[in-house]
């Protein structure tokens, strides 16, 4: 492409792939300026830059599939100052009509960003999160599938190791055949047996080491992103992560509570007929977020006090668990979704020990009193655990004791 009129006005439109990414730049009218291919790396990124800027100003580029294939080159026209979408691939339709090339794909991006069928480039600050929570889920996945295979391989075990092992949680039972000695049972079917429940419970306790690693990897990065947003009650770091997820891949839709509410799928959805007027669940949105929302309301509904009570009176008044759950659900993500556009105050904890300690209280004796266990004082006084119900009743006793 030969240089042009600095003051031309162009758009570009990107195609990646594993090894090659396709560049296409038309002017704002439609018409093809050019087009060439570049390798996926850093001098290529610059090469491409630099074809795009070549022939005028671009006044905006659209890349195919931007956190995807295409993540190394959004990045490199963000550093560049450049304005980046991403647009959606070619439908099954027109692909059809047209065919399908890399410079035919390229030509559609550039298009695309033209007719305005383009999204905002999802928040690259959620990278981090993304792989954490990846590696995290597919750590627990595996976990789960050693433990349904330790206990498999113990129930069809030979009596005397059946019988031995009998009766122990999943934690005990790791413990105890992480420590098994194999090759001292004579029995060939036994040795063999007690080699592979070694071996899942070895792997079970080293996943549950990875999974502890990950989730503190997490709550450092959240605590550190949305800290009001991981003191919320019920809020887990893994919960965070994953509704700072959606909420990063999905920057448009947080432009109000309801939109968030219906990408999370707790927007209720009227479900009435004839006499009956009821709304239920909505099914779209993002699932692992409405995953999130739900385990939010579950551990509510068994230790927080306040919604303990709200489901009392719903049910009082003839509502089903599960309509109960969508309400609750609605009302978290309302929270949820003005913890994470909003930067809300968080509770301060270091006062805590230093008041029980002026005053020559140990944190038995504190325990006792507030009914409790010391551990969870002690946890609270750290910061590791988070409980506004608990730290306000601690904190009063403190004053009066």
């Amino acid at each position: 492409m030969a240089a042009g009129n600095p003051s031309t006005r162009l758009v570009g439109g990107i195609d990646p792939h594993a090894d090659t990414i396709h560049v296409a730049v038309v002017t704002t009218l439609g018409k093809p300026v050019g087009d060439a291919e570049f390798r996926t790396d850093p001098d290529g990124y610059q090469a491409a830059i630099a074809f795009l800027t070549s022939s005028g100003t671009i006044e905006r580029v659209g890349v195919e599939g931007a956190a995807g294939y295409g993540a190394g080159i959004t990045r490199a026209l963000a550093v560049a100052g450049l304005d980046v979408v991403e647009v959606e691939r070619p439908t099954r339709s027109d692909r059809r009509r047209a065919g399908k090339t890399d410079q035919m794909d390229a030509y559609h991006a550039a298009r695309s960003v033209l007719a305005g069928r383009t999204s905002p480039i999802k928040g690259t600050e959620v990278d981090a999160l993304r792989a954490l929570n990846l590696a995290r889920r597919s750590a627990v996945k595996a976990r789960t599938a050693a433990g349904n295979q330790l206990k498999a391989v113990l129930v069809m075990a030979p009596d005397d190791v059946r019988s031995r092992y009998r009766g122990l949680n999943t934690d005990r039972l790791v413990d105890a055949l992480r420590r098994v000695r194999p090759d001292l049972v004579s029995d060939p079917t036994s040795t063999a047996v007690l080699t592979a429940l070694k071996s899942l419970a070895r792997r079970h306790r080293d996943l549950t080491e990875e999974i502890a690693a990950l989730t503190a990897h997490l709550d450092t990065l959240v605590t550190a992103a949305r800290p009001a947003l991981r003191e919320a009650y019920g809020v887990g770091p893994d919960v965070a992560a994953q509704l700072l997820i959606t909420a990063g891949n999905n920057p448009e839709r947080l432009s109000s509570e309801a939109s968030f509410a219906a990408l999370c799928g707790v927007a209720p959805v009227p479900a009435s007929s004839g006499k009956t007027h009821r709304h239920r669940l909505s099914r779209g949105g993002d699932r692992q977020a409405n995953a999130a929302l739900h385990r939010i309301v579950l551990n509510r509904g068994q230790h927080h006090a306040p919604t303990k009570a709200y489901v009392a009176r719903q049910t009082e008044r003839g509502r089903t668990p599960r309509e109960i759950r969508r309400m609750l659900k609605r009302a978290v993500a309302r929270e949820v979704y003005r913890l994470l556009v909003r930067d809300c105050p968080v509770a301060v904890f270091n006062d805590l020990r230093p008041a029980r300690q002026a005053k020559n209280i140990t944190l038995r004796d504190a325990a006792r009193q507030l009914g409790t266990w010391p551990s969870v004082l002690s946890n609270l006084e750290r910061g590791l655990r988070r409980d506004h119900d608990l730290t306000t009743h601690y904190r009063d006793w403190l004053q009066a004791a």
